[in-house]
């Protein structure tokens, strides 16, 4: 499935959509979106994640550019994460640095 993103942005939380396998030829498109939210200004970003069915380590460099770009006073959550990909995150440490979440 090729990877898509796609972003709302209401009552101060930017949503982002990820959509098939996040890797290197993905990465751009999420960092875009992670542009957009943060010079919205909103203090949650929330990563939907529910159909990522692959993250590569240009994921994981995607998520440290999100924390980067956002600051530590925005909150970020990853949503919907499935099992391999909440366990890349996990592997990597990052899960200090962004709430995985069920929902």
């Amino acid at each position: 499935m090729p990877f898509s993103v796609s972003t709302s942005t209401q009552d101060g939380t930017a949503t982002v959509t990820l959509t098939g396998e996040l890797d290197a030829a993905g990465a751009p498109l999420f960092h875009d979106a992670v542009e957009k939210a943060a010079a919205s200004g909103v203090a949650h970003l929330a990563i939907r994640a529910h159909d990522l069915s692959y993250m590569a380590s240009a994921g994981l460099r995607s998520l440290v550019f999100a924390r980067q770009k956002m600051g530590d006073h925005v909150r970020i959550t990853v949503a919907g994460a499935s099992p391999a990909v909440a366990r890349t995150i996990r592997q990597a440490g990052f899960d200090r640095s962004v709430t995985l979440v069920d929902a």
